[in-house]
């Protein structure tokens, strides 16, 4: 066994000896940088190949070449079928273990740019002195990279803890498109002795401290529809029932809905009704979305809107008519509430931290990840991956008014290096248990 392993092995497992978590970050941060090349030749690999969500032939080519990256750590690859229409393979790779026990490391591959916008906007693989720009680099291919390099540090210096976990790196094909089919996925995989699933994505860090997902906002999307009367707008006026005035009214009504104090909120984005000024509109149609942190709020929230099916307010003038309101769901996504679970994993991470002269910071975000999917099942902890900003931007601006997505590479190392000595701690508080 290498020196390096055996000082590993005897600081994680020796009778007297502690692990000195100091003495792990300069160890591993010297190992990261060692094979910093490698990681972003790995990561170059993934940002060439275009992963837009609708192009499943680019989906799958990346789901093949991450497999054939994860290969060499022991994982062997499974491609599944995405419910999402036009959408490519779920990939789910796995490391049998030798114990009960399981982590899920989740990350997606789908981005949100065509071949064209890259094209258009000259978005591709750049390095700018201590930043990469490219599609995905942050959102989340660098992500993915960042569970590779923790486990090939923990294959090379916590062998016992690596073999003795399953792991399972599990990377949603559709998730920019907030379908739901991933989380199914991931549950029917999951059982009591899965410890945690650990999410990728972006998260702020520098030399004093770094930011931890614990809570995400739920959301629905809705279409709401207004059915009228149509009538001649100059001779019929009196039979007509006006479906945009109906819309109007309901309108008010959804936004009212909107809590501030238990974070439920409502907004209608999307308007279209009528065709012509001559003629009493009969159909009229609007978007929406709700969001809320809390799960009894979102609940009440969807309640109040869906109660609004079938509300007539507008009466043609002849009384012969009521416009009637249809409430639509297309899609759900529940929160992910502030939660015991999350909560302890967050103290580890913390606490790793302070001993690494790191500050944790607890962040709620209002944006969906996977984490929504399966927070109800597992601990969830996200926002694992490396810094850097501006995700789903690809365009550039010589004002600096506009710039592209990019990845800060020396946020790599640390990162990973935090990451790896926590998953460790995780590791060994429960396998001491055994």
């Amino acid at each position: 066994m290498p020196e390096h392993v055996v000082m590993a092995y005897l600081l994680q497992y020796g009778k007297k000896a502690r692990m000195d978590i100091k003495q792990w970050q300069e160890t591993l941060e010297g190992y990261f940088q060692q094979h910093q090349e490698h990681y972003l030749n790995l990561l170059k690999a993934q940002v060439d190949i275009n992963s837009y969500t609708y192009y499943p032939e680019g989906i799958d080519r990346l789901a093949e070449v991450t497999a054939e990256q994860f290969a060499p750590l022991g994982f062997t690859s499974e491609m599944i079928r995405s419910e999402c229409p036009g959408c490519g393979h779920h990939l789910v790779m796995t490391r049998k273990g030798t114990t009960k026990h399981s982590i899920a490391l989740i990350s997606h591959l789908d981005t949100v740019y065509t071949e064209e916008e890259e094209a258009r906007n000259n978005f591709s693989w750049r390095v700018d002195g201590d930043r990469i720009y490219g599609p995905g680099t942050i959102d989340i291919k660098g992500g993915t990279v960042m569970i590779y390099m923790i486990l090939s540090a923990l294959q090379d210096y916590a062998p016992e803890v690596y073999d003795a976990i399953e792991w399972k790196v599990m990377l949603n094909s559709s998730e920019e498109d907030d379908a739901t089919h991933f989380g199914q996925v991931c549950l029917s995989r999951f059982d009591e002795h899965t410890i945690a699933g650990l999410v990728f994505e972006l998260g702020h860090f520098n030399q004093e401290e770094f930011q931890l997902v614990i809570a995400r906002k739920g959301r629905g999307v809705y279409n709401v529809h207004a059915h009228g009367r149509r009538a001649h707008a100059g001779t019929q006026h009196p039979k007509g029932a006006n479906a945009i005035l109906q819309l109007a009214d309901v309108i008010q009504k959804i936004e009212a809905i909107t809590d501030y104090s238990r974070d439920l909120t409502f907004n209608v984005g999307h308007v279209e009704g009528g065709t012509v000024a001559n003629s009493v509109p009969s159909k009229a149609s609007l978007l929406l979305e709700l969001r809320s942190f809390d799960r009894e709020a979102f609940r009440d929230g969807v309640a109040q809107l869906e109660a609004l099916d079938g509300y007539s307010s507008v009466t043609s003038a002849d009384g012969e008519f009521s416009c009637r309101v249809e409430v639509e769901k297309v899609r759900e996504t529940g929160p992910w509430p502030i939660n015991d679970g999350t909560d302890h994993l967050f103290s580890i991470w913390e606490r790793v931290g302070g001993e690494m002269g790191l500050k944790a910071i607890r962040q709620e975000r209002g944006g969906l990840s996977d984490g929504n999917l399966i927070c109800h099942k597992v601990p969830v902890l996200d926002g694992l991956g490396p810094a850097g900003a501006n995700a789903h931007c690809s365009e550039h601006s010589e004002d600096g008014s506009k710039e592209q997505e990019y990845l800060d590479v020396p946020s790599l190392t640390p990162k990973a290096a935090l990451n790896t000595v926590a998953i460790m701690e995780l590791c060994k508080e429960v396998l001491d248990k055994e």
